[in-house]
């Protein structure tokens, strides 16, 4: 089974321009317990770019959660915002991360664009 954790970072390196980003410029270090101690990812945001590094540098914001809780969001089973809530992602810096969050992550499996059921009930119907 492929790592969903490598596996989100990398698409978020390679996807080029991200047009729900194309405002957001910042930093946000995301530090994930492990049985083998902190896994340490760093984005930088700038105007829809977002770069990937595994450096332990500054950051606005600063994510920490367990590295199953986060394979569990890279894989759209759970998101990130609710999770906040629940206290089992914490933050330090820029609350604005947080919120952003929410446009990183995949969907829930089996989600549908509230267009898309739309259409499908206007040709059922």
């Amino acid at each position: 089974m492929s790592d969903p954790i490598g596996a989100f970072f990398d698409r978020l390196a390679g996807g080029g321009h991200q047009r729900l980003l194309r405002k957001t410029c910042g930093t946000v270090r995301f530090e994930l317990t492990g049985e083998d101690g902190v896994e340490r990812w760093h984005l930088t945001i700038a105007d829809g770019r977002v770069e990937v590094s595994r450096d332990e540098r500054a950051a606005d914001a600063v994510i920490h959660t367990d590295r199953a809780l986060f394979a569990r969001m890279a894989r759209g089973e759970i998101k990130p915002l609710p999770a906040w809530l629940r206290n089992d992602i914490t933050t330090e810096g820029q609350f604005r991360f947080i919120v952003l969050l929410e446009r990183l992550f995949a969907a829930p499996p089996g989600a549908r664009h509230p267009r898309a059921v739309a259409r499908d009930r206007r040709e059922r119907g």
